[in-house]
């Protein structure tokens, strides 16, 4: 068997593990991201719980983003604004009044973007929906008087104050009664299997290892065969 057939075997074995070691490491990413999904689902599912009882008095909230979560208070009907998403649908989102005086911000669901908009309900009302932090800024255009995600801070300076650091996205029977369409509740996600994120980066080293050492044992043999050459012509 010749020097560069011996070679090309190395190669082409080393080849083939490394791509399988890679396969094996998306495999595990994907059963994280999946384990996440499912988690934040769960989570989604859990009963609600009421949001004043995990709001400390600091601001600060308990673990409760992603989680269902009910609010009594009253709706501030001149608080109220409209988010176009990079799809081009609008949700509507109006300020709460809490009895202690926080706002929180409600999403009542999805609207058209020009026109009047069903009002907030009047008096004291109890919302249900999941608990989000404050979106980040999306950098598609809006028309003008329009927002492009629920950011908080942006809020916070045109909105009574103080604002509690979250928003609700309300449930669909809620939305509906409203005379709006649900609003998708995108889910925090976060909470997968740090194991098999492990996994996944333990799969894609060993790859890289199987790349390192399939030039190493190509290269090396390469060497041997060059000096085997020059010791054989030198003989002659």
């Amino acid at each position: 068997m010749t020097l560069r057939v011996r070679q090309l075997l190395i190669g082409a074995g080393g080849a083939v593990v490394a791509v399988v070691l890679l396969a094996l490491g998306l495999w595990q990413m994907r059963v994280f991201e999946d384990r996440e999904a499912y988690n934040a689902e769960a989570r989604a599912a859990q009963p609600p719980v009421q949001l004043v009882d995990n709001l400390a008095s600091d601001g600060t909230v308990g673990d409760i983003y992603g989680k269902q979560v009910t609010v009594t208070g009253r709706y501030l009907p001149a608080a109220e604004v409209r988010v176009m998403d990079a799809d081009g649908s609008v949700r509507v989102v109006s300020a709460l009044r809490l009895g202690d005086g926080r706002v929180v911000a409600i999403v009542r669901g999805r609207g058209p973007a020009t026109g009047e908009l069903p009002p907030a309900p009047g008096g004291v009302v109890e919302q249900s929906g999941i608990f989000l932090p404050t979106e980040a800024a999306a950098d598609h255009t809006v028309p003008d008087g329009m927002y492009a995600s629920v950011r908080l801070p942006l809020l916070a300076q045109a909105w009574p104050r103080p604002m509690i650091p979250g928003f609700i996205t309300l449930n669909a029977d809620q939305a509906s009664a409203q005379a709006l369409a649900p609003a998708e509740a995108v889910l925090p996600t976060g909470e997968g299997s740090l194991q098999n994120l492990g996994y996944a980066l333990q799969w894609w080293v060993f790859a890289a290892f199987a790349v390192f050492m399939t030039w190493r044992f190509v290269h090396v043999l390469g060497r041997r065969g060059r000096i085997g050459s020059l010791a054989e012509q030198e003989e002659t």
